[in-house]
């Protein structure tokens, strides 16, 4: 059978080397996240604050039939245009299929990055509970996925269109470790406070990477998700953001959308919705992601 995975030259030598590396999602990159150009500038700004705080960028894919985990620039380019979006089932059909171009969300991140070694990973915001699950019964994928994986996920909480309580209190059925980065309230994407109080805050890096080695020898081998909030600068007026985005769900489930497609159609009528303005605050929530998991990548090794 041909190689299902495939580690890019720079990621692979900073494994062996026992050096910081930082997964991404390519999902977030490619238009189903964010418009052209804001989803290459994204991209750039990410990478620069993975790099300026001393971490490898580990950017995953699907590429003619290979998983890839630190995709080149060419890769990238490539990933930039993808089309089908790939959860965690995804893969390994995706792999046997021969896909052309396939976009990961979160849990299939999370599971190439276990795969891998790599213990962290940096993306925007989780999937999780979504409103009127009671009647749908539509939850995100990526909840388990943090649950099975042993990996730190950075993020700003959930996706703001989602039921934030609800998430937060599967994520504690789920066992998974919730750490607010600086905070004791659970944040919810474009808003710095989405309503959950947080049992556990932690101050810097170090305290990350001892509670991932603490979670180990104790056997608790699911991942830790780190809640970033958003930059109180980009931060978006959480009344104007509760009413656009009513009205941007009203418009996508009168048009039918449902499941995975739910998201980037939620995500397109909010653009409209706010001019633009959640766009801009999704690239500073991004970059602000990838800085504090550089940091978390780097403080890891001192830990072993």
């Amino acid at each position: 059978m041909p190689k299902a995975l495939h580690i890019g030259s720079e990621v692979a030598d900073a494994l062996a080397a026992g050096e910081a590396v930082v997964a991404l999602e390519s999902t977030i990159f490619s238009t189903l996240g964010l418009p052209e150009p804001a989803n290459r500038e994204c991209f750039q700004r990410v990478i620069a604050a993975l790099r300026h705080g001393g971490a490898v960028p580990a950017l995953c894919g699907v590429l003619d039939g290979v998983a890839v985990l630190g995709a080149d620039s060419a890769q990238a380019e490539r990933l930039f245009g993808g089309s089908t979006k790939l959860a965690a089932r995804d893969l390994s059909a995706a792999v046997a299929a021969g896909l052309a171009v396939g976009v990961t969300t979160v849990s299939a991140t999370a599971t190439l990055a276990a795969a891998a070694g790599v213990e962290v990973f940096a993306t925007g915001g989780i999937g999780g509970v979504h409103r009127g699950v009671e009647h749908s019964g539509d939850v995100s994928a990526d909840l388990e996925a943090l649950a099975r994986h042993p990996v730190i996920v950075v993020s700003a909480g959930v996706k703001a269109f989602l039921d934030v309580a609800l998430t937060f209190e599967r994520l504690e059925t789920l066992g998974v470790t919730v750490l607010g980065w600086r905070t004791d309230r659970f944040p919810a994407f474009y808003v710095r406070d989405g309503g959950p109080v947080l049992s556990h805050t932690v101050n810097d890096a170090h305290q990350v990477a001892e509670t991932l080695r603490a979670a180990s020898v104790l056997g608790h081998r699911s991942g830790i998700l780190v809640v970033n909030p958003i930059p109180s600068d980009a931060e978006l007026n959480a009344d104007e953001l509760s009413e656009a985005l009513v009205s941007a769900e009203t418009a996508v489930r009168r048009d039918g959308v449902s499941g995975g497609d739910i998201t980037p159609a939620v995500l397109a009528r909010l653009s409209e919705q706010t001019s633009g303005a959640n766009v801009a605050a999704n690239i500073a929530l991004a970059e602000s992601n990838a800085a504090v998991a550089a940091e978390i990548a780097v403080a890891l090794p001192e830990q072993m």
